[in-house]
């Protein structure tokens, strides 16, 4: 019957052996398969977070932006609009002093 447990334990001390082993190589791969992404990616022209994040801001800024500006410009052409037939009937004078008519 010693026997028997001692061939019992020899298989789980190999099979303790071997899953150690695995997870050992496991480990190693990942290491070398990080590695490889790593150089990959640095390889590449990419943008940090922080980056994208601030030139997303700065777009979304430039936007509000424009609207504003454009909203602005409508009402001053409207206010254009409304002062032109009023000084339409009126003769302008060059600068040499010579009465012109605004076309």
């Amino acid at each position: 019957m010693q026997s028997r447990n001692r061939v019992f334990d020899d298989a789980a001390r190999v099979a303790g052996g071997a899953f150690g082993t695995l997870s050992g190589i496991r480990r190693e791969v990942e290491g070398v398969v990080r590695h490889q992404i790593d150089k990959l990616l640095s390889g590449m022209d990419l943008v940090t977070r922080d980056e994208f994040d601030a030139v997303k801001a700065m777009a979304i800024r430039a936007r509000e932006e424009n609207e504003r500006l454009e909203a602005r410009l409508q009402a001053l052409e409207t206010a254009s609009e409304k002062t032109a037939p009023a000084a339409r009937g009126k003769p302008r004078t060059s600068s040499k002093g010579a009465a012109t008519k605004k076309s």
